[in-house]
C-alpha cells in the first residue's frame, strides 16, 4: 500500500517520510501507522477519518487564538470530538480555563444532571460524544456587578468564525445553545418562553440541522425551576432524548 502510495504521489514521498520518519514507506507491513494516510488528503479518504483531522486541526487553531484584548483567559475547548450533535454554550465562567474544559463547576452539574435523567448519559458519555462549543471561548472576566461580564458584539463576531467552521466540519444534525446569548445565535430569542421546548430547522451555509434550545444551567437565574420554565424545560429535554441523533449517541 505505501510503496504503492509513494509512486502515486512522488510529491508527497517526502511528507510521508517526515510523518512517518520511523517507517518503510516501501514495506507496509513494518508501517501500520500508514492507516493514517487521510493526513495527506488522498482522494480515497474516509469522510469521518477527514472530519477527525481537519477538526483536530481546528481545535489546535482555536486554542492559540488571541483576538480579544479584553478577554480575561486564554480560550476553552472541549476536545476534538467528532458528533452529529454539537452544544452551544455562552461563555466560560472564571473556573473553567483552570480546569480546562467547558461547563466545568456549578451550571455544569446541573446540565449534566439534566442529560442523566432525560437522556441516560452521565457526565463523561456527554463529553465523550458531543462536541461543546460556545459563542465565545475565553472568559470575558467581571462586571461591575461582580457578574461574568457579557461578551461585547466585537468579541462575539469575532469568536464566530471557529463556530462557523466547526459546523462546516461536522455538519451536525442536532446543535443544542444553551442560554439566551447562545439561542440568539440560531433563532430570534425575545423570550425564552418562545423557543424553549421547540425544536427548529436551521440552514447555516448550505447544511441544514434541528436546533433545540436550553435555558441556561446557571443558578443566578430560577427561570428553569419555576413555571413555565420548568414544564418547557421538561419538553425540551424530552425532544433532545428522542432526537435520532442523540438516541444513536445514547446507544452507544
Amino acid at each position: 500500500m505505501a510503496g504503492t502510495l509513494a509512486g502515486r504521489y512522488p510529491d508527497r514521498t517526502r511528507t510521508f517520510r517526515i510523518l512517518f520518519s520511523h517507517c518503510d514507506l516501501h514495506h507496509p507491513q513494518h508501517c501500520p501507522e500508514l492507516v493514517l494516510v487521510d493526513l495527506l488528503n488522498f482522494p480515497a479518504l474516509m469522510p469521518a477519518s477527514r472530519k477527525r483531522f481537519d477538526l483536530n486541526r481546528h481545535v489546535a487553531k482555536l486554542l492559540q487564538c488571541r483576538r480579544c484584548p479584553r478577554m480575561q483567559s486564554t480560550p476553552v475547548s472541549g476536545g476534538a470530538i467528532v458528533s452529529d450533535v454539537m452544544l452551544i454554550g455562552q461563555a466560560p465562567g472564571p473556573r473553567e480555563p483552570v480546569l480546562r474544559r467547558p461547563f466545568a463547576h456549578t451550571a455544569g452539574k446541573t446540565l449534566f444532571h439534566w442529560f442523566e435523567e432525560f437522556c441516560g448519559m452521565n457526565e463523561a458519555a456527554v463529553r465523550s460524544t458531543i462536541y461543546f462549543a460556545a459563542v465565545c471561548r475565553c472568559f470575558p472576566g467581571k462586571n461591575s456587578s461582580g457578574g461574568d461580564r457579557v461578551p461585547a458584539r466585537d468579541e462575539i463576531r469575532n469568536c464566530s468564525s471557529w463556530m462557523g467552521k466547526e459546523i462546516a466540519i461536522l455538519r451536525p444534525h442536532l446543535i443544542i445553545p444553551v442560554g439566551r446569548l447562545a439561542i440568539l445565535q440560531f433563532v430570534d430569542c425575545g423570550k425564552l418562553e418562545k423557543v424553549i421546548g421547540r425544536k427548529f430547522r436551521v440552514e447555516r451555509a448550505g447544511h441544514h440541522f434541528d436546533v433545540i434550545p436550553l435555558p441556561h444551567p446557571s443558578g443566578a437565574s430560577p427561570w428553569h425551576k419555576i413555571a413555565p420554565g420548568k414544564r418547557l424545560l421538561e419538553r425540551a429535554l424530552k425532544l433532545i432524548a428522542r432526537h435520532p441523533a442523540m438516541k444513536d449517541l445514547a446507544g452507544r
